[in-house]
């Protein structure tokens, strides 16, 4: 069947979310969100989060479906995040996905995560197919790919240390920034200027590596430094200059490899690719080498079911489908 009707369940972290696509058209996208709850405690606390998936999911399910205008028979299959992500968060989505799939007797796809985001860019661009080089960045994983196929790619480099939504994280804490962090430091960042010099080292490595420890560090003891001594220092600035130092080679290496490769397309994945500042550095970017870039929409940037239903429409085509004893994954290596 070439366009089957998918449900996505998403459960990996603090957002329930499902959504039906059929083919690569989509339909509905709900989200249940607990993140103003974590938010009270600075970060996710997992206990919380795997109930909130528990009190959501049924609801947001049933959401979806209203909002597609289709009805639980109706459905080919069941996509659903088994990995990476909160344990207990993972088994509240894939557990419903499990007895949904058993009582309508349809398959069930178990979806990397890390993978739904890189299929984000089928959502935006219906005639998207690759080659095409594509950028992911979230909170986890920062990383240059080669996606040759729609199901194989080749990672031309990535993060030696932290992510670069990990890095947002941190550097949001020194500032004194609400969780989630990622959206705060961006909007602080607006009010400052990129004055503040950087390492040197993030610039000059070679290939398409990355290394966020070095600024992340240099974050910590510039602020730590400024306040020891009672200095005067910009909260704004810091944010700025930390922003460009941070992104702007995620734009630079991008281009890089789809020049060194002969790829004209450019896709991009995870919540990082939200930040506006990095959107507009990949446009441009992107314009002055000549290549199309295919950026998803900001809500499918960071954890949406959308995409985990664009990635179990690729696996479907393609066979895979997962056994009833499935089990959720913490950590899943990037592959």
């Amino acid at each position: 069947m070439d366009q089957p009707l998918i449900l996505g369940i998403e459960s990996s972290c603090d957002e329930t979310a499902a959504a039906v696509i059929r083919g690569r058209i989509l339909l509905s996208d709900e989200i249940i969100s607990s993140a103003s709850v974590q938010a009270k405690f600075g970060g996710v606390v997992p206990e919380i989060a795997s109930r909130a998936h528990s009190d959501a999911v049924d609801e947001v399910v049933t959401r979806a479906l209203n909002a597609a205008n289709v009805r639980k028979e109706e459905l080919d299959a069941v996509a659903v995040t088994y990995g990476a992500g909160l344990l207990g968060a993972l088994l509240v989505g894939l557990s419903f996905a499990k007895g949904l799939a058993y009582g309508l007797q349809i398959p069930l796809i178990g979806v990397d995560h890390i993978r739904g985001h890189l299929a984000a860019g089928y959502l935006e661009n219906e005639a998207l197919t690759p080659p095409f080089i594509t950028l992911l960045a979230s909170g986890g994983h920062t990383a240059i790919l080669f996606t040759k196929t729609e199901t194989e790619f080749e990672v031309l480099g990535g993060t030696l240390d932290d992510a670069a939504g990990e890095a947002f994280d941190k550097v949001a804490r020194v500032l004194g920034l609400p969780y989630p962090g990622g959206p705060q430091v961006e909007k602080l960042a607006r009010e400052g200027k990129n004055v503040i010099p950087m390492p040197k080292m993030l610039k000059g490595m070679g290939g398409y590596d990355f290394s966020y420890s070095g600024l992340k560090t240099h974050i910590i003891n510039y602020v730590h430094t400024k306040e020891q001594k009672g200095e005067a220092w910009s909260r704004a600035d810091v944010a700025a200059s930390f922003q460009s130092a941070a992104l702007d080679i995620l734009a630079e290496k991008t281009v890089e490899a789809a020049k060194e490769r002969h790829i004209g397309t450019v896709t991009a994945g995870g919540g990082v690719i939200a930040n506006g500042y990095l959107r507009e550095k990949l446009q441009h970017a992107c314009e002055k080498a000549g290549l199309k870039l295919i950026l998803p929409a900001k809500k499918h940037c960071t954890d949406n079911a959308a995409m985990i239903a664009a990635e179990g429409l690729i696996q479907y085509r393609a066979g895979n489908f997962s056994p009833l004893s499935l089990n959720a994954c913490a950590s899943i290596p990037l592959r």
